[in-house]
C-alpha cells in the first residue's frame, strides 16, 4: 500500500495546477448544490420494526393529523384571577380562532371544550394539529402561529408557544467554535514553527469540511437528515482533517530538513504516513458506518453522514496536500540553524545531544512499568465507575435551551398541569365493532386510568403512574385512541415502567374488546429507541473492539499490541462515560459547563462515541506504535525501541491530540445538549485516550512485555498479508544539499 500511495503523492505533486484545480471545481459545485438545494431537517425519531412505530404509522392511516406533529399553547392567569374570566376567556377564544387560520393547521383543541384547563382555573392548554411531521412544515408556518398570541399577552396572560413542532435545525456554529479552530492553529504554529506549514495544514483541511459538509447539506433535502448530524460531521471532520493533515506534513518537513529532495519526500510522506492515514481514516469510516447494524434510521443516517466527511478528509490529505506542498516546495522545510531545525535534529538523533519532551516522558514511565500500568489501569477504572449507573433517553422540548420557546412551554406546562403532560403516550385500539367503539374504549380508558372519585382529579383502580386516560373514537368507529397521561416525565424511569405496564396489559384488554391494542406516541417510540440502543451497546461494543484487533494485527504483526490497544481503547471509554454520567446525568459540575437540565444521557451518545474515539484511538496506537516496531524490526531492544519511537512520534502525536480536544472543547458550549454531551464525552475520552493510554500506559506494557509483544505465530505470520505500513519496500530517498536545491517552477 505504501508504493500504491506514494505514486499517487507523486503523481499529484507533478500534477499540482491539475489537482487543485479539481478541489476548487469540487468545492464550487457543492456550494452550488447547497445555495440552490439545500434542505430542511428532521428530528422525529423512527424505529422500524418496533410496536410503537407500526401503531404510529397505523395511526397515520385512520386520522393523519393524530400522527402529525402538534404544537401547544399555554396560558396562565394572573395570581387571584383563572383563564375563564371573561377578559381572559375572550382573548383566549380569539387565540383559538387565529391559530385555526393559521398555515397548515389541521385542528385546534378548544381548551374551554377539551377541558384542559387546571383544577384551579389559573391556566390552560391549546394543542395545534398539523397533518404532517414537522420536516413538511413550511417555512413561517410556525412563525405564524407565534403571531396568533398577541391578544392573550395584551390581555396580561403568561403566553408560551411550544411542542414538538418547534425544534433546532442547522449547523450549530458559534463564536466559541472558532476559538477551537484558533487554538488548533496555535497549536499547529507551534509544531511546526512554520506559519506556511500551519496554514496550508489548516486550508485542506477547511476545503475538506467545506467539500463533506456542503454536500451532505446540498442533498439533505433528498434524506431524512437530523439537525445534529451536520454539527457532529464538522466536529469530527474538522478534528480530522486537521490531524491527518499534520501527520502527513511533518513526516514530509523532517524529510526536507535531511535533505531530501521535494518531490521525493512528498511521495514518502504520502507513502509511509498516508498509509497510516488510509488505515486511520477507515476505521472511523467503518465504525461510523457500523452505526447501521443498530437498525435505526437516523442513526445510520447520522453515522453515514460524519463518515462521508472522514472519508473527505483523507481524500484531501492524500491529494490536495501533496498538490500543495509542490507550490510550496523547499520553502516548507525548516530554516536552517532555527529552533524548528535544532528540534528536528535533537528528535532524529540516536545519540547524545537534549532528548525531546516525549522521549523523558517515556523513559519515565518505563522506568517502573509494572507501577505505571498498575496507576494508569486504577485511575481509569475510577473514572468510569459512574458509568454502571448510565441511564439512556432521547432528548425532549425538556433538554432544550432554557432560552427557547419549546422549552419555555415545556416548562410552563410541567408547571401547571404536570410533567406527564409532557409525553403522553397513545394506546391505539383497532378493529372495533362501530356499534360497540365507544362502551369498549371506555373500558380500555377505565384499565388504564381508573374510574371517577368524588374528588376531582382523583381515580380508583387503573395502573399506577397514571394520572388520568381519556378515550376517544376515531371516525368510522372501527378504531379508538386512549391517551394516557403519566404522573411522570417523559424521560422518568416512571413512564418507562408504565409503557411495560401497559404491554403487560394489552392481551387481557384485546381479550375484553375483541380489538388489536398497541402503545404508541412520540414518548413510546423514545423509549423503544432507547431500549433499542441499550441492547445493541454491547455487540456495537464486540463489533469495534473486534474490529481493532484484526485492524492492529494486520498493522503490526503481533498478537498482544492489538489486545492491548483493545483493552487500552475500553478503558478510555469506560472513562469517557464515567465523565458524561457524572457531569449530565448527576450534574457533578453542570453549570461549569452550561447543562441546562440533568437527567439520562443521550441514548445514541454511547455508540457514537465508541464508533469516534475507536478511529482516533486506533489512530494514535498506529502512528505511535509503528515507529516504535520500526525501531524493534531493525533491531533495537524492546526498551530501547519504545524510547525511540517515542522521540519520533510523540510530538506529532501530542499535538494530534491538542488539536482534537480544542475542536470538541469548543462544541461543549454550544446550547444543544446532543451535540454539548458528544462534545464533553470526546473531549474527555481524547485526554484519557491519547495523553493516559497512548503516551503513558502503551509504553510501560511494551517494555513490560519486552520481546514478547512482538510475537506473532509463524502459521499466522504466513497467512497475513505484509501491508507495509512503515514504507520498507519504498526506495531509499534522493537527498540534496539544501542551499542547492531551487524552488521547483510552478505548472
Amino acid at each position: 500500500m505504501a508504493t500504491l500511495l506514494a505514486r499517487l503523492g507523486r503523481a499529484a505533486y507533478r500534477s499540482r495546477r491539475l489537482v487543485t484545480a479539481g478541489w476548487a471545481v469540487v468545492l464550487a459545485a457543492v456550494v452550488a448544490v447547497l445555495v440552490t438545494a439545500g434542505g430542511s431537517f428532521d428530528d422525529e425519531f423512527a424505529i422500524p420494526g418496533s410496536e410503537s412505530q407500526a401503531a404510529l404509522d397505523r395511526l397515520a392511516e385512520l386520522q393523519p393529523q393524530a400522527a402529525g406533529v402538534s404544537a401547544q399553547i399555554v396560558f396562565v392567569a394572573p395570581d387571584g384571577a383563572t383563564v375563564a374570566d371573561p377578559r381572559y376567556a375572550a382573548a383566549i377564544s380569539e387565540v383559538v380562532a387565529r391559530a385555526a387560520q393559521a398555515p397548515q393547521v389541521a385542528a385546534v383543541a378548544d381548551p374551554f371544550t377539551s377541558r384542559a384547563i387546571t383544577p384551579d382555573g389559573r391556566a390552560a392548554l391549546v394543542t395545534v394539529e398539523y397533518p404532517v411531521q414537522r420536516e413538511g412544515l413550511d417555512d413561517g408556518s410556525l412563525d405564524a402561529l407565534e403571531g396568533t398570541t398577541q391578544a392573550a399577552e395584551d390581555a396580561g396572560l403568561q403566553v408560551a408557544v411550544g411542542g414538538g413542532a418547534f425544534g433546532t435545525t442547522g449547523v450549530h456554529v458559534g463564536p466559541t467554535e472558532f476559538v477551537g479552530v484558533a487554538v488548533a492553529v496555535l497549536v499547529l504554529v507551534v509544531t511546526f514553527g512554520s506559519l506556511l506549514a500551519a496554514g496550508m495544514n489548516l486550508l485542506t483541511a477547511l476545503i475538506g469540511i467545506g467539500v463533506g459538509l456542503g454536500g451532505l447539506l446540498g442533498v439533505s433535502g433528498l434524506i431524512s437528515l437530523s439537525s445534529t448530524a451536520p454539527t457532529l460531521a464538522l466536529m469530527i471532520g474538522l478534528a480530522v482533517g486537521i490531524d491527518y493533515a499534520l501527520f502527513i506534513l511533518s513526516r514530509h518537513r523532517t524529510q526536507l530538513a535531511s535533505g531530501t529532495d521535494p518531490e521525493e519526500s512528498a511521495a514518502r510522506a504520502t507513502g509511509t504516513a498516508g498509509t497510516a492515514v488510509v488505515f486511520a481514516g477507515l476505521t472511523v469510516v467503518v465504525a461510523l458506518s457500523g452505526l447501521a447494524v443498530v437498525g435505526l434510521p437516523f442513526l445510520t443516517v447520522m453515522g453515514l453522514a460524519a463518515a462521508a466527511t472522514v472519508l473527505v478528509a483523507v481524500l484531501v490529505a492524500l491529494t490536495l496536500l501533496p498538490a500543495l506542498m509542490g507550490f510550496a516546495g523547499r520553502r516548507l522545510a525548516p530554516r536552517p540553524g532555527s529552533r524548528t531545525a535544532r528540534r528536528e535534529v535533537a528528535s532524529a538523533a540516536e545519540d547524545g545531544g537534549a532528548r525531546p519532551m516525549g522521549e523523558r516522558w517515556a523513559a519515565l514511565v518505563t522506568r517502573r512499568p509494572l507501577l505505571t500500568v498498575l496507576v494508569t489501569v486504577i485511575g481509569l477504572g475510577v473514572l468510569a465507575l459512574p458509568a454502571a449507573q448510565l441511564r439512556l433517553a432521547l432528548p425532549d422540548n425538556g433538554s432544550a435551551a432554557e432560552d427557547t420557546p419549546q422549552r419555555q412551554a415545556h416548562d410552563l406546562i410541567g408547571e401547571t398541569f404536570g410533567p406527564g403532560l409532557n409525553g403522553p403516550l397513545v394506546v391505539l385500539v383497532d378493529g372495533l365493532d362501530p356499534a360497540t367503539a365507544a362502551q369498549a374504549a371506555g373500558q380500555v380508558a377505565v384499565a388504564i386510568g381508573g374510574t371517577p372519585t368524588q374528588t376531582p382529579g382523583r381515580f380508583a383502580g387503573g395502573l399506577a403512574d397514571v394520572a388520568y386516560a381519556a378515550p376517544t373514537v376515531l371516525p368510522g368507529g372501527t378504531a379508538a385512541l386512549v391517551t394516557v397521561v403519566p404522573e411522570s416525565g417523559p424521560q422518568d424511569e416512571a413512564t418507562g415502567d408504565l409503557v411495560a405496564a401497559l404491554r403487560d396489559l394489552a392481551p387481557q384488554l384485546e381479550a375484553r374488546t375483541g380489538a388489536d391494542v398497541s402503545v404508541t406516541g412520540q414518548t413510546a417510540v423514545a423509549i423503544d429507541v432507547s431500549d433499542r440502543l441499550d441492547r445493541a451497546l454491547l455487540p456495537f461494543a464486540v463489533v469495534v473492539v473486534g474490529l481493532a484487533v484484526v485492524l492492529l494485527l494486520l498493522v503490526f504483526r503481533s498478537v498482544l499490541v492489538p489486545v492491548k490497544a483493545a483493552v487500552g481503547f475500553l478503558l478510555s471509554v469506560g472513562a469517557s462515560f464515567g465523565a458524561v454520567v457524572a457531569v449530565f446525568q448527576w450534574g457533578w459540575l453542570a453549570d461549569l459547563f452550561g447543562v441546562p437540565t440533568t437527567g439520562p444521557v443521550i441514548s445514541f451518545m454511547p455508540v457514537i462515541l465508541m464508533a469516534v474515539l475507536f478511529g482516533l484511538a486506533m489512530d494514535y496506537e498506529v502512528f505511535l506504535v509503528s515507529r516504535m516496531r520500526e525501531e524493534y524490526v531493525h533491531g533495537a531492544a524492546p526498551r530501547a525501541a519504545v524510547l525511540a519511537g517515542a522521540r519520533h512520534a510523540s510530538r506529532v502525536v501530542v499535538a494530534a491530540a491538542l488539536i482534537m480536544f480544542s475542536v470538541f472543547a469548543s462544541f461543549v458550549t454550544i446550547d444543544d445538549v446532543v451535540v454539548k454531551a458528544i462534545a464533553f464525552g470526546l473531549t474527555v475520552g481524547i485526554l484519557c485516550d491519547a495523553f493516559v493510554v497512548r503516551m503513558t500506559l502503551v509504553p510501560a506494557v511494551l517494555a513490560l512485555l519486552g520481546r514478547s509483544a512482538w510475537w506473532l505465530p509463524r502459521w499466522l505470520d504466513r497467512l497475513l498479508p505484509d501491508l507495509d505500513v512503515e514504507g520498507a519496500r519504498l526506495a531509499p530517498a534522493s537527498t540534496v544539499p539544501a542551499r542547492r536545491e531551487p524552488e521547483p517552477a510552478t505548472r
